[in-house]
């Protein structure tokens, strides 16, 4: 395994890090809520919900997030080599894991993990594991 240097950024890489683990523990603390996502989400679109406002403006800020950085330095080139369709089974398969793990990468993987939960621990290591085989198998057994 080699690292390729070109594109190799820790300084960038780390602190986004630390921007998405100070954002985590901002919500956990000031909102008493955990930074996952598709529950954000599905809270934003259950019509019951009473506390839909910190929910939209968390999901307006993901898309702003772009534009703010957008200020500052160019975006990077984005390369999709998939076509339409796969990309919304995949969506699609995403949003049925998510609901069977009660919970999404970000949920589990980010805020989970650093709460020390074993559930978490085993949905992250479920969902990396099979992102880790699926990969090998469209791309080197199936050749896609």
């Amino acid at each position: 395994m080699s690292i390729d240097l070109a594109h190799f950024t820790p300084l960038p890489a780390l602190a986004g890090g630390l921007l998405i683990g100070l954002a985590v523990t901002l919500l956990v603390l000031g909102n008493g809520r955990i930074a996952g996502i598709s529950g954000i989400v599905g809270g934003l679109l259950d019509k019951t919900s009473c506390d839909r406002g910190w929910r939209a403006a968390f999901v307006l800020g993901l898309f702003a997030a772009p534009w703010i950085f957008k200020l500052f330095t160019a975006l990077p080139v984005v390369a999709i080599a998939s076509s339409p369709p796969v990309l919304v089974v995949a969506g699609l398969l995403v949003g049925i894991g998510t609901r069977y793990a009660s919970g999404c990468t970000s949920g589990h993987g980010v805020s989970g993990l650093s709460r020390g939960s074993v559930r978490s621990l085993a949905a992250t290591a479920t969902f990396m594991s099979m992102g880790f085989l699926t990969v090998f198998v469209i791309r080197h057994l199936l050749g896609l």
